[in-house]
């Protein structure tokens, strides 16, 4: 069903939450991002024009097949990334308790100092993170990442790891446990099992595993259908929502046999995508975002809501994470699906407006002005 909220109730409602009232633990995935825009023409030492999409960029690397070609990039920033920390960011932002676990650096990584302050506690699972070069335009977002290093997280060092006992108290107090970045870790699916077996079966309690895979198409579907099995295998410990964007949708779908949905198709058929993924793959909830709306299936029901579209926004890397803190966020709180899926879209369009996550207020406030010709 399509959700038609009263959002000036709503807002109040939000921002009348305690957000100390429901811990978070995020993991495990820790990337140091370059943001890069390209420049199309250089006017003067600070004026230029930037190749404005994604197409455009595609027909320059065209053009200079069989030659060589040299562009100039613009690094804006070299912010903290990856989804366990950026998801981090958002739930810290609105005030929740969050225990982050990423692959930060051996000695932490400075880019990360920023999150590690507002964070309840924030632990480095790695010697080096990931690096990613984030190419933006209007239009989207290409992203190369140098992943060696991430090799090196396996069930062996994973298990040293929790030797100490830190991850195992976090989880027995949290409401919510993410998992994010499947893709670029190859032993992730093993260290899920680890996890399954040593960690999640002996909590005292039944909280939901939100898990983010994160683009699995440059993985082979051999290793995409065997952590599809691994997902019934939290279901024992708590429900598990599994949050994809489109394209992460279209991979597990065709993998499965399944139809697929573009942003062209209607929001109706993307519900209906992700109805049959969650029953195909046997968890209790499938999330699908897309730039203009997002879609919820559950067994206790599907749900539609259209999100505050921005065509030119600040910043598009890690909106699909600050997407999955408004859902957490609202989910953690009892607010049920529909108006978690609200607060996602609302995360998110406040992230690519202002380039960083919302605080508690702002969320409401920007739950009161939803009405894109206020923006």
């Amino acid at each position: 069903m399509r959700i038609s909220p009263d959002l000036i109730e709503l807002a109040a409602q939000v921002a009348a939450i305690d957000p100390q009232s429901a811990r978070m633990v995020t993991g495990f995935d820790g990337f140091v991002d370059e943001m890069i825009t390209l420049v199309d023409e250089r006017r003067s030492p600070v004026e230029f024009t930037a190749v404005p999409d994604i197409a455009t960029f595609g027909r320059m690397i065209i053009a200079a097949a069989g030659h060589s070609s040299l562009r100039e990039i613009v690094v804006n920033a070299a912010d903290p990334g990856g989804c366990a920390v950026n998801l981090a960011d958002g739930l810290a932002s609105l005030g929740v308790p969050v225990d982050c676990f990423a692959t930060l650096g051996d000695p932490m990584h400075a880019a990360f100092r920023d999150v590690a302050a507002k964070c309840a506690g924030f632990h480095s699972w790695g010697n080096e993170p990931g690096r990613t070069l984030a190419f933006e335009f209007d239009d989207g977002k290409l992203m190369f990442s140098a992943v060696r290093q991430l090799a090196d997280f396996t069930p062996e060092t994973v298990r040293g790891f929790l030797s100490n006992g830190t991850y195992q108290s976090a989880c027995g107090a949290a409401r919510i446990i993410a998992l994010t970045d499947w893709t670029l870790y190859p032993h992730m699916t093993a260290v899920w099992r680890l996890l399954q077996r040593e960690v999640f079966a002996a909590l005292k309690h039944r909280p939901l595993f939100f898990i983010d895979l994160v683009d699995p198409a440059g993985r082979s579907g051999d290793d995409i259908l065997a952590m599809a099995a691994a997902l019934p295998g939290f279901e024992a410990s708590g429900p598990v929502t599994l949050g994809l964007n489109g394209n992460e949708a279209n991979v597990l779908s065709r993998l499965h046999g399944l139809s697929t949905s573009t942003g062209d198709n209607s929001p109706e058929e993307t519900l209906r995508q992700g109805h049959d993924l969650r029953l195909r793959l046997g968890i209790s909830r499938v999330i699908i975002h897309r730039s203009r709306f997002a879609v919820s299936d559950a067994a206790a029901g599907g749900f539609i809501q259209e999100g505050p579209y921005c065509t030119y926004p600040k910043k598009s890397t890690g909106a699909g994470d600050r997407f999955n803190a408004g859902w957490c966020f609202g989910h953690a709180h009892g607010l049920g699906d529909a108006t978690a899926l609200i607060l996602g879209c609302a995360a998110s369009g406040f992230f690519v407006r202002h380039a960083r996550s919302a605080k508690l207020d702002e969320l409401a406030d920007f739950l009161k002005f939803w009405d894109a010709e206020k923006f």
